[in-house]
């Protein structure tokens, strides 16, 4: 392909976080933060608290399942939960990518946990879910941002599991269907699928996870900035919409945006489906072309948030691809994760348009001959 393509995606965003905004979105659609008034008024509290309840709603959360709004992004929700909860029985950990690996050594590391039981996969496989023991506490990512991979489905966790289930979810929460009731922490961030700002997290617990926080007190203090309890039980404050720092209300109105959006898709439903067309744009193209394959080859854990590919190309004449688009501004941060095996990172979630992808696709058989 010699001709250089005549039209450009509308939007040349497909990172992987923070991720593209949703269609349509303005900053004028932000005209209602209440800037200069605290989060702890009326006004903010009821605000934050929207932002819980409505997610809630719109992913089909239980209603004994309790939400709050945490530092620090998907990283500070999964530190938290694992801070609080670990510790009481032994931990197997599930990591098949390196948001996954850190967890892991995390626990091993700065826990100092000793009965840890690692099941490990390289980028673009997964573990045999089959050996999981689920007597003990099981940590996992649902979906790997950095290795386009996610578990099939939640069938590999037994309803009558002793542990708890704490799952960092965020590059699936809003793309891909969650089983509630297989999970009793689940994390995610606002930057991902919805396109939200970064530094606020989502820590959502099951009535398990909350009976593990009143009754168990780990061996290791716990920082303030990750505090669960209040006296003898659960802050009940922090899942009404109290937050333990100063969140940015900014960043707030933002997320009920993107939720208003969502709604207008179809909610969960409209996200996935969203989601997935951009997928399949992508395998149309690669079952076309011989040069190019995906890093997760297993269709069954192939994610359709962060599509991971291989490019038959040498590592500088990946960069230079790379390079390439950015200069066109054709894509921006299309670059596999920097641990991750040389290639490209598509960011399909639901803020992405399908025929961006598809525009964005012609471009890159473009440059892989201009490179080549």
């Amino acid at each position: 392909m010699s001709n250089k393509p005549g039209v450009k995606p509308n939007n040349p965003n497909f990172s992987s976080g923070p991720c593209a905004k949703h269609p349509g979105y303005s900053v004028d659609l932000l005209k209602d933060t209440p800037f200069g008034r605290s989060h702890r008024s009326k006004l903010g509290k009821a605000l934050l608290a929207e932002s819980i309840e409505r997610t809630k709603k719109i992913l089909g959360i239980p209603d004994d399942y309790r939400v709050g709004i945490v530092p620090a992004s998907d990283t500070g929700a999964i530190e938290m939960a694992m801070w609080n909860l670990l510790g009481e029985r032994g931990v197997d950990v599930i990591h098949f990518e390196s948001f996954g690996s850190a967890w892991a050594k995390d626990i091993k590391k700065q826990l100092k946990l000793t009965d840890v039981t690692d099941h490990f996969a390289e980028y673009g496989k997964i573990p045999d879910l089959s050996k999981v023991n689920f007597n003990n506490d099981v940590v996992f990512t649902w979906n790997g941002t950095t290795s386009g991979v996610k578990v099939p489905n939640g069938d590999f966790i037994p309803s009558d599991r002793k542990g708890l289930t704490i799952c960092d979810a965020t590059s699936a929460v809003f793309a891909m269907e969650i089983p509630w009731d297989k999970l009793d922490v689940t994390t995610y961030s606002w930057q991902k699928v919805l396109g939200g700002e970064a530094a606020h997290g989502m820590l959502i617990l099951s009535p398990r996870a909350v009976e593990r926080v009143v009754n168990y007190t780990p061996a290791w203090p716990i920082p303030k900035i990750f505090g669960l309890k209040k006296g003898d039980g659960i802050d009940e404050a922090l899942f009404e919409g109290s937050t333990i720092n100063t969140p940015s209300m900014l960043c707030n109105q933002d997320y009920l945006v993107a939720l208003n959006w969502a709604e207008s898709v179809g909610g969960l439903p409209g996200l996935i489906a969203r989601s997935n067309k951009n997928l399949e744009v992508v395998e149309k193209f690669v079952d076309k072309h011989n040069w190019i394959s995906f890093l997760a080859a297993d269709l069954a854990i192939r994610s359709n948030t962060s599509v991971c590919l291989n490019i038959d190309l040498e590592k500088d004449k990946v960069k230079q691809l790379i390079k390439l688009l950015d200069d066109e501004a054709v894509a921006y941060d299309i670059g596999a994760y920097r641990d991750a095996p040389d290639g490209l990172r598509i960011w399909c979630g639901a803020t992405v348009e399908s025929e961006d992808v598809r525009i964005l696709l012609e471009w890159l058989e473009w440059a892989y001959y201009q490179v080549k």
